[in-house]
């Protein structure tokens, strides 16, 4: 399946998820982007300000408002299929 150029975000960005995962982070970020959802990671390099010592500030997943109900979609789908086995 080919992605799905990204549009131009409408609207304000929101908060889709906070997590300390980066694993997480990736691989949702590049989800949304095969699905045409610009998301944008914020407080990314917040740990770097204090010299790496707070690795457990969580990174928010940012979406544009009018993105959130197919992103919310998409991650349910993803915990509900990691859920089964």
């Amino acid at each position: 399946m080919a992605p799905i150029p990204p549009r131009e975000p409408a609207g304000a960005m929101v908060e889709l998820i906070r997590t300390t995962d980066p694993v997480l982070l990736s691989w949702l970020q590049m989800t949304l982007r095969e699905y045409g959802i610009e998301a944008i990671i914020f407080d990314a390099y917040t740990s770097a300000v204090y010299g790496g010592a707070l690795d457990s500030v969580a990174r928010r997943v940012m979406v544009a408002e009018d993105d959130l109900g197919r992103a919310r979609a998409i991650l349910a789908a993803a915990e509900a299929s990691g859920s089964d086995g």
